[in-house]
């Protein structure tokens, strides 16, 4: 039986130091060493967290020659010369949040470190300049061509996205670093470069024309994050380990893990990958959290979502072709390329014949992560707020399909929300008064962990929302300044009900009327012909 948790690298993504460590690795050494065999300049883009960072530092120590790390490793089996490269690794993380002139001096630091080996010279100028006359200086002393490697190349471009003047400024500086690596050609061993997003060549990267972008090649999806294929062979007795701690079966773990953290696909044929990052910070701790999003939702992505006004309803199932999503960053016309490339929507399907992709939120920790970030933006609330008293009442009201109890609960909440002025100006009316209504109750759906969608399609029109409870199916129809009756008539007129008929839960019709007035539910009514559940009416 086990009885001690292994040590897991949590924080760290120095791959010597996890080797050395005796933390847990899962080996990507054989994609790795097939990676930089297929292509001389590669691209990679992952979400923040997925270990990005490590497979820049595990290329590092493979090109430098430290053949000691891998001993036990697949690369092993493929790698029968090892040789040891001049490797200049830049890390761009450290100049997030930065002005232009900060970015200029971060670049200099990270500069100056390989310049007080390989020597500098005064005349160059630019950081451009001085990366060009470091290639060229170790490649003449060392006799071996270098390899170069920049981790987080987006860091100092994703806040000043909203802003076109800084962005444009800050593509100037960054595009001036990476122009020369084309021209450095001959003398370059491998150049892999990584980042959260995806610029176009002919704006940051310029002159790269040859940088191959592997990011939805099929071969490499899984080569960050964790494999169920690996999980289950590699993580057994951590899967076990955790159970003990939480009174579960090791099946019943290995679902709730699975069902908070999986659900990453990076291609149509990709396998599906757990988030790393969360996985090992929960066998740490012994607990599922969201731990992703400690550090909160960025507010680049929030500040995107606001200017395209995303119908943040609409991501539970998008069918979209790959050029709605795998588009260059500042070529967006809405957030979607980036809530993709972000890994708030991963893709869940896709159609061969019509070539149209199925995006969807990837599991449980990114559903009630980015709510928890958005609430305060969208209603005005903040997660404390949801995850109270009220929430407790109102899960087991709907629990219990006590759908009187529940919506009074509702009502009151809703009636206690300070109104938000700046809503709609900030969505410029981008929705109704039903759909704010509707974007408040999503939310906070959301945020309880339960499963909704809006604006369903079926055969009669759009179901205004649809919840699904363990053994309940709850449909909804809203009606600003209309009236229960009315929003229940239409549910049986248009048969939204209808698809889910056939599910072993019962399903439960609610037609619900809101008072612009007050801003809260005015009236509810449920379906008088089911009867196997508390039946409920209330009127104003």
């Amino acid at each position: 039986m086990v009885t001690r948790r292994r040590n897991y690298p949590v924080g760290i993504q120095t791959f010597s130091e996890i080797i050395r460590g005796g933390y847990v690795y899962i080996d990507k050494t054989d994609l790795m060493w097939w990676m930089q065999h297929k292509r001389k300049y590669i691209f990679l883009s992952r979400p923040r967290r997925f270990g990005k960072s490590l497979l820049s530092s595990t290329l590092h120590s493979y090109f430098a020659g430290e053949s000691e790390l891998f001993d036990g490793l697949k690369i092993m089996e493929l790698e029968k010369e090892w040789k040891h490269y001049p490797v200049l690794h830049f890390d761009l993380s450290g100049a997030k949040h930065m002005h232009v002139q900060g970015v200029k001096d971060e670049l200099g630091r990270l500069l100056e470190e390989y310049e007080n080996l390989y020597g500098s010279n005064p005349i160059e100028s630019s950081p451009g300049m001085r990366m060009a006359g470091l290639v060229n200086r170790a490649y003449e002393q060392t006799g071996e061509q270098v390899v170069v490697i920049i981790d987080e190349y987006d860091a100092p471009l994703l806040d000043v996205l909203h802003d076109d003047q800084r962005l444009a400024d800050m593509r100037e500086v960054m595009q001036e670093f990476y122009q020369r690596l084309k021209m450095l050609e001959p003398k370059l061993k491998f150049c892999f470069i990584t980042g959260i997003t995806k610029f176009s060549q002919l704006s940051i990267f310029s002159t790269i024309n040859n940088l191959t972008n592997i990011t939805m090649w099929p071969e490499f999806s899984a080569i960050c994050g964790i494999t169920e294929k690996e999980l289950s062979e590699q993580m057994q007795e951590d899967i076990e380990l955790m159970a003990i701690k939480n009174h579960l079966s090791a099946d019943e773990m290995h679902a709730k893990l699975k069902m908070q953290y999986d659900g990453y696909h990076f291609s149509e044929d990709s396998e599906e990958v757990y988030n790393p990052f969360s996985l090992l910070k929960a066998f740490d701790s012994t607990k599922l959290g969201n731990y992703w999003f400690e550090s909160g939702t960025p507010m680049f992505l929030i500040r995107q979502m606001l200017h395209f006004r995303t119908d943040i309803t609409t991501l539970d199932k998008m069918e979209v072709p790959a050029t709605a999503f795998d588009k260059p960053t500042e070529a967006m016309t809405t957030a979607l390329p980036l809530l993709y490339q972000s890994g708030y929507l991963t893709i869940k399907d896709y159609d061969k014949d019509s070539g149209i992709y199925t995006l969807s939120i990837p599991n449980r920790e990114v559903r009630v992560g980015y709510t928890e970030g958005l609430l305060p933006v969208y209603i005005g609330l903040e997660s404390s707020d949801v995850q109270t008293g009220f929430a407790l009442k109102f899960w087991k009201a709907l629990k219990q399909r006590n759908i009187d109890l529940a919506m009074r609960e509702m009502q009151s909440y809703l009636a206690s929300i300070p109104y938000v002025e700046g809503f709609k100006k900030k969505l410029e009316n981008a929705v109704t008064a039903e759909g704010f209504y509707e974007y408040t109750l999503y939310l906070i759906f959301s945020m309880l962990n339960v499963y909704v969608r809006t604006q369903v399609k079926c055969a009669g029109g759009r179901t205004d929302m649809v919840v699904w409870m363990p053994d309940t199916i709850y449909v909804f129809e809203l009606k600003a300044g209309g009236t229960a009756e009315e929003a229940l008539q239409q549910i049986d007129d248009k048969g939204y009900a209808i698809p889910y008929t056939t599910d072993e839960r019962k399903v439960v019709k609610v037609g619900v009327a809101f008072d612009t007035e007050v801003r809260s539910i005015s009236s509810w009514l449920t379906d008088r012909k089911n009867t196997d559940f508390i039946h409920t009416t209330h009127e104003k």
